[in-house]
């Protein structure tokens, strides 16, 4: 297809596709003469992707650079994959490695394995800090029983991820996490309504 075509098929501007071939978030077309490719339904799929991350996940161009990079030559190990994702999906993009007490200390009573530069633990770090501040002192026990939750969450997302293509596990991660997000957040406040009502 052309990429006119391409544009009208996944509803972005042929401006938008140019943009996204330039930035190297969506691989070149088959060229067909000095000033003109075909693509095929491989960049239909990737620009879907693109879309994804840049709308619904919010990732900057760079961060989901990193993740069409991955893409086209994906580390190896699903492990490293989802790491390749996290750190996409993390607002620093890397982790600094710097003193996290409270996530720390909640991580070492778990027992949970995490690189000591995740992006996540610096922010669990402001997380907590932040709901300190506006009043709300999370105790241990409370954010050990949100972990627990979130370790059954996690399970169900590691088992869901493909097995059979580097390429389509990483996309389901990335995608699972950004589409996902906001199913969960949904869940717990439709979770607190019920459990509030069973305690009128």
């Amino acid at each position: 297809m052309r990429i006119s075509e391409l544009s009208a098929r996944s509803g972005v501007s042929v401006a938008t596709l140019k943009y996204y071939l330039r930035e190297g978030l969506l691989h070149a077309g088959v060229a067909t003469s000095a000033t003109s490719a075909t693509y095929d339904d491989t960049h239909l799929e990737r620009v879907r992707l693109i879309r994804a991350l840049l709308e619904s996940g919010g990732l900057t161009i760079a961060a989901a650079r990193k993740v069409t990079d991955a893409l086209d030559a994906p580390p190896p190990g699903r492990h490293s994959l989802l790491g390749v994702a996290q750190y996409a999906l993390s607002e620093g993009g890397t982790g600094s490695g710097t003193p996290a007490p409270a996530a720390d200390a909640l991580l070492e009573a778990l027992g949970w394995r995490v690189d000591p530069c995740a992006p996540a633990r610096q922010e669990l770090e402001s997380a907590i800090a932040a709901a300190s501040a506006g009043g709300l002192d999370l105790t241990r026990r409370d954010l050990s029983a949100y972990a627990r939750a979130m370790r059954r969450v996690a399970e169900v997302d590691v088992r869901g991820v493909p097995r059979d293509s580097p390429a389509a596990a990483l996309r389901h991660v990335v995608v699972g996490t950004v589409l996902v997000d906001p199913v969960l957040i949904a869940l717990r406040r439709l979770a607190q309504e019920d459990v509030s009502s069973r305690q009128e």
